[in-house]
């Protein structure tokens, strides 16, 4: 791949992580929005347990779903051999990691780049999601 393409096709990947991202964290605000009240009529555990641990889920749902779409380029790519060492890659890459026991060529370092680029936002964006749930949640329940 060219550097241009690997920047163009970096930003899509990168770009439908962050879509499917939003949007999944929008189903999850939903889904909390119908639950808190049936978990307040519970008790104040479950009131206050309860979005922390569907948010989390959520949250591990998205990420794992990320590590596989990247997983997906690099099988169809013809870029790595198996599924295997696709999801290795992506797992280790989108944690920044990094291990360096699996090196793309040239023509992919910056294509690679982009999934460290999307794990690192991604992390922040759901820190970010999560940090407002538990502040809602502690707001509402644990403080007078």
């Amino acid at each position: 791949m060219t550097l241009s393409q690997q920047i163009i096709w970096g930003s899509v990947y990168l770009g439908i992580c962050f879509l499917l991202e939003i949007m999944l964290l929008t189903w999850c605000t939903l889904v909390l929005r119908r639950m808190i009240d049936k978990w307040v009529l519970k008790g104040k555990v479950l009131a206050t347990a309860g979005p922390i641990c569907i948010t989390l889920a959520f949250i591990i749902f998205i990420h794992t779903v990320q590590v596989w779409i990247w997983a997906i380029v690099w099988v169809l790519g013809d870029v790595l051999p198996d599924w295997n060492s696709a999801l290795y890659f992506s797992l280790v890459t989108f944690t920044t990691l990094g291990y360096g026991d699996i090196v793309l060529g040239e023509g992919l370092r910056i294509f690679a780049a982009f999934a460290s680029v999307t794990g690192l936002l991604s992390f922040g964006l759901s820190t970010a999601f999560m940090v407002a749930v538990m502040t809602r949640v502690f707001q509402e329940r644990l403080l007078p």
